[in-house]
């Protein structure tokens, strides 16, 4: 078992920054790979950028390319989002994710992780 728990949601104006950690414990961290997903009212949950178990590469969907930042710290089995230029469109809610290194997709969907956190509220105001 993997026990992930986010923080650093909040509220925020459109242009500002915020920073998600992901805190994990239970199995060897540094074999999984990360995932952060998010969940607006209404909408499916969405993948939003990923991270192999090393750190070595990281992914992004176009939307947030350019302004989000995944990283990981496998010393202190945490990881984290760094969201730049906000918009009203980011509002969601935002989970962290863990599946084993060996069955890692690049930027799958909800169905490839095996780990969820508890999500942490991110608001945009205009």
């Amino acid at each position: 078992q993997v026990h992930l728990v986010e923080s650093g949601g909040g509220l925020v104006q459109a242009g500002g920054s915020l920073r998600l950690s992901c805190a994990a414990s239970g199995r060897t961290f540094s074999s999984y790979a990360m995932g952060w997903f998010r969940q607006a009212p209404g909408k499916e949950r969405e993948v939003v950028a990923a991270i192999s178990w090393t750190g070595s590469s990281t992914y992004y969907v176009d939307s947030v390319k350019g302004r989000v930042t995944i990283s990981r710290d496998n010393a202190k089995n945490t990881v984290t989002l760094q969201m730049n230029s906000l918009k009203p469109e980011d509002t969601a809610v935002y989970y962290c994710a863990a599946v084993h290194s060996s069955r890692w997709i690049r930027l799958g969907g909800t169905s490839t992780y095996d780990y969820w956190g508890q999500g942490t509220q991110v608001t945009v105001s205009s």
